[in-house]
């Protein structure tokens, strides 16, 4: 049976040992924090490598390269992130001047997220099937 997004997210809070102090409630969804991703990201061996797209004073855009290895199958995706410092949110999606690592963070929420199966929404959440390479032990 298909699992809902809360059901994801409560089994990869149980899976990834995360406490409440890593999960933020906003009023209309929950955000995992900064530590709450690196939890994940260690717990589930995900390797990440970062690339500079660009960076100018007001905006930053970073590639992630991300790895994850469950018993020699790797899964590896390629995903960004972005930061715009804008005059208000109307015309941009932060408002700090530091662009580039939020533009990081942003990546490697992503990478994590992603690998971790909270964006994958077929069957049990784990289906990677297309993605994955065998390595030979």
């Amino acid at each position: 049976m298909k699992e809902t997004k809360q059901e994801i997210l409560n089994r990869l809070f149980i899976e990834n040992n995360l406490s409440p102090e890593d999960v933020f409630s906003h009023q209309h969804y929950k955000i995992i924090t900064r530590a709450g991703i690196e939890k994940i990201q260690a717990n589930q061996n995900i390797i990440i490598q970062y690339s500079v797209i660009k960076c100018e004073p007001n905006f930053a855009v970073v590639k992630a390269n991300a790895q994850l290895n469950e018993n020699n199958e790797y899964t590896i995706i390629e995903t960004f992130g972005s930061a715009l410092k804008g005059t208000s949110y109307q015309d941009g999606n932060t408002n700090t001047w530091y662009v580039m690592e939020m533009a990081e963070k942003r990546a490697m929420s992503r990478a994590v997220l992603k690998l971790a199966g909270l964006y994958s929404f077929d069957n049990n959440n784990r289906k990677r099937d297309r993605f994955r390479t065998q390595i030979p032990v």
